[in-house]
């Protein structure tokens, strides 16, 4: 018996010369492609073809390969392909909806793969007919709202989120997608919504919901009115703001989980005992190796809602218990080089099901505590460019946070005490946390261990400069809450002291004016003045650099001028208690003093101090997106739609299961 193979829609007789055969689909397929109307001699045809099982192959490469010239011939018939589609999503027969869904993803990507340079009206011309297009979209986004609304299959409310997907994700820059204008008209907006508030079909869609509702809020949103723009920032419904929390907190969760098994398998054999042996010098292949792909559209999404909706800061805040993804053996789903870890949604059982296995051991835990568990492992390495646009988005995120009233509010509650575990740099002169010696503190500590860990663990030749002064900008924003609260926060101020202060000049000079009104302890007061004396050399060196530079003319003149002010006092106290501890050595015949002596010099001879008011240090510049940060939202909205247009790839759109699942529908 010979064997068939079947190949872009081809079925061929390996052991015979004769002609291959076409499938009726593709027969179907190429009487579209000629000039004349295929329902002129067959006036069944629309209806039969949506009987057809697709074959998205052979119809993206067909309309690809249509030259310029044959496109002005056929596309009366594309336009009408287009609008029969589009009433077969009316159609009762599911198996119609199915492959007028599938039909319309062809069209979309395989009209804009061919017409890339094409504007946005000629390619809404070709597909549809620019006269008829609002009435086509119209009705589209209409019986799209309708499937994602209704009772239907889970199945076909997955495809339908996939083809918008696709739709908004044809374009290299979302912007440029003039098709998306429909789009904006006929919202979708609440259907988004009702998938997020719904238990059960959060589970099943609420990732893709997510991660299209992100994209559909960058849209133009700099040119225009954006209505998703408009209406995300005054949702306050609480099952859809703590159903897209889930969302995101579950995905978060899962890149976690897949980074602590990394490291995990790490720690144990060959590898383990011999970085032990010899050091530090394989600490660089470790991290290699833990590397886990980042998920910049589930991180974007976060960005949005604490950015747009200020109702959206109290879900960070919401304690259940600490989930961890259940590790027992599930079926393995085929994956491909275009989909690496990371960036697929969470398992549906994880998302489904509300009592997931728990340890008695793990406490509550929230979304904010999940995302600075994602942040402290992105911000470990900076050097691949996904993990530096995380590292800086997962900054801004986090600057939002600082400055909102509500957010400070539970960061600095007394109440509201967890046992953050972050993840922190390996390095060979320090031992890892064990997790039960870490206290139980406010969410704020945990948010300055962050950005002291990256200044710290960051003082490299290539300086990441833009990263450093964020973590410090978010410091000084909480500094600013406390102050005005007068919170005296229990904080190990000194690992933040003994950084290079060359950016913190102005961290010190608040803690040195404001710092009675906040730290916890007379002491600690005593312990700032005395990491400022240990690093007098350093101050020194900053002083004459700038003094140098401010005195010449230039672009960092004035800036240089800033700094030279802003030491004044760092400087007064270096030269009040140097002298005052040399004396004291020399008096007493000590060649080192201890830290408790010269902690007792300064303690003697703060009276004799003289120090300048400095105005507004307990003042900041609040964020604002446009413009500063406008050109990066710009390339990681690119970067996030190539990536989500490859992982909607034609075997996400398998339409086997489908077909099966609506085989008893007649």
């Amino acid at each position: 018996m010979s064997q068939v193979e079947k190949k872009a829609g081809l079925l061929r007789r390996t052991s015979s010369s004769k002609k291959p055969l076409k499938e009726k689909v593709v027969l179907m397929y190429d009487e579209i492609f000629a000039k004349e109307d295929p329902a002129k001699n067959n006036p069944r045809f629309w209806d039969e073809l949506f009987l057809m099982k697709v074959n998205l192959e052979y119809l993206e490469t067909k309309l690809e390969t249509v030259d310029g010239e044959e496109v002005q011939k056929i596309q009366d018939n594309i336009n009408s392909l287009f609008h029969h589609c589009v009433q077969a999503l009316g159609e009762e027969h599911q198996i119609k909806v199915v492959n007028a869904l599938q039909t319309l993803c062809a069209l979309f990507r395989g009209v804009h793969q061919k017409n890339k340079s094409a504007s946005g009206f000629d390619i809404i011309n070709m597909l549809m007919g620019f006269d008829k297009a609002e009435q086509r979209m119209k009705d589209l986004m209409e019986r799209l709202d309708s499937l994602l609304c209704g009772e239907g299959s889970d199945s076909l409310k997955s495809l339908c989120l996939k083809l918008l997907l696709c739709l908004v994700t044809v374009t290299d820059n979302i912007s440029q997608n003039t098709i998306l204008e429909y789009v904006m008209i006929n919202s979708i907006f609440e259907a988004i919504l009702q998938i997020l508030s719904d238990v059960s079909s959060r589970g099943q869609h609420g990732y893709d919901a997510v991660v299209l509702l992100a994209l559909l809020v960058n849209y133009r949103k700099y040119e225009s009115v954006n209505p998703y723009i408009v209406k995300l920032s005054i949702v306050d419904d609480e099952p859809t703001l703590d159903g897209m929390g889930m969302v995101v907190h579950h995905a978060l969760t899962e890149y976690n989980r897949q980074y602590k098994d990394k490291e995990e398998e790490n720690q144990g054999g060959f590898f383990s005992t011999l970085t032990s042996m010899v050091g530090s010098m394989f600490i660089a292949d470790a991290d290699e190796k833990l590397s886990v792909q980042t998920n910049e559209a589930i991180l974007l999404a976060l960005y949005e809602a604490v950015h747009l909706n200020r109702n959206f800061i109290t879900v960070l805040a919401q304690s259940h218990p600490e989930m961890d993804i259940p590790t027992t053996p599930t079926t393995p789903t085929p994956t491909t080089p275009t989909t690496p870890l990371g960036t697929t949604p969470p398992s549906l059982d994880m998302m489904n099901n509300p009592e997931l296995p728990l340890d008695p051991n793990l406490q509550t835990s929230n979304l904010l505590i999940t995302f600075l568990k994602y942040a402290s492992i992105v911000m470990q390495d900076t050097k691949d460019e996904h993990r530096l646009n995380s590292a800086r988005l997962c900054l801004i995120i986090l600057t939002c946070i600082a400055e909102d009233q509500y957010a400070d509010a539970f960061l600095h509650d007394d109440n509201m005490n967890f046992r953050v575990n972050l993840h922190r740099m390996p390095m060979r002169h320090r031992k890892k946390a064990v997790d039960k010696n870490i206290p139980s503190r406010p969410l704020v500590c945990a948010v300055l261990d962050l950005m002291v860990e990256f200044i710290v663990t960051h003082m490299m030749k290539d300086f990441p400069m833009d990263l450093y002064l964020r973590c410090v900008q978010i410091i000084h924003k909480l500094l600013c809450y406390q102050k005005k609260c007068r919170i005296r926060l229990h904080y190990t101020w000194r690992e933040l002291w003994s950084v290079s202060p060359h950016q913190v000049v102005n961290l010190f000079n608040m803690f040195i004016t404001y710092g009675d009104t906040f730290l916890p302890t007379s002491n600690s007061y005593d312990e700032l003045y005395y990491e400022i004396v240990r690093m007098h050399q350093v101050f020194d060196n900053l002083y004459c650099m700038v003094l140098r530079v401010s005195t010449n003319t230039g672009q960092w003149k004035e800036p240089a001028s800033k700094v030279t002010h802003a030491l004044v006092n760092v400087r007064a106290i270096v030269n009040h208690f140097n002298p005052k501890i040399e004396s004291y050595a020399s008096v007493n015949h000590i060649s080192q003093l201890s830290e408790e002596q010269v902690l007792e010099v300064v303690r003697s001879n703060y009276d004799t101090l003289t120090l300048k008011l400095q105005d507004g240090l307990d003042q900041f510049e609040r964020y604002s997106e446009q413009p500063k940060e406008a050109a990066f939202f710009k390339e990681l909205v690119r970067s996030i739609s190539l990536n989500v247009r490859k992982n909607v790839s034609l075997n996400t759109l398998s339409q086997d299961v489908l077909l099966k699942e609506f085989s008893t529908i007649s």
